[in-house]
């Protein structure tokens, strides 16, 4: 049934903005981009060990029953080095939404809610670069 993880969609009322913080937070400039307009409403990120997709959208196409306050689902990312990730992460302008916490030999979480509402959550995860070593 489920095939894999493809994208990861944030929303953002200034999309430029969030694309230059992600481009900061993530290294790699956006492979795509879809302007409504003569404004920026779309950009695309590929990242990672597996080339997942973080795609930022504007908040007006958001879904009109969306919760103000960050919450739902957290999707973890890989980093290889969680306190200096989450470190870097608050000094970039995001706020705590969990502390870096241990759930496991092999496994910490933590999460920020980046400055456009989206949580993004992190994690050090010994049975991903296992999977990953094969």
């Amino acid at each position: 049934m489920l095939r894999g993880l493809t994208t990861v969609s944030f929303y953002a009322q200034d999309v430029a903005a969030a694309a230059r913080w992600y481009t900061e937070v993530l290294g790699v400039e956006p492979y795509f981009s879809r302007e409504v307009g003569e404004q920026l409403a779309y950009v695309e990120f590929r990242l990672g060990d597996y080339q997942h997709e973080l795609g930022i959208i504007d908040s007006r196409f958001a879904p009109q029953d969306r919760p103000e306050q960050p919450g739902g689902a957290v999707t973890y990312w890989h980093v290889d080095g969680i306190e200096a990730a989450f470190q870097r992460l608050l000094d970039l302008g995001a706020t705590v939404y969990d502390k870096p916490v241990e759930r496991g030999p092999g496994f910490v979480t933590a999460s920020v809610v980046d400055p456009f509402g989206n949580v993004l959550g992190i994690m050090h995860n010994q049975h991903y670069l296992d999977v990953l070593e094969r």
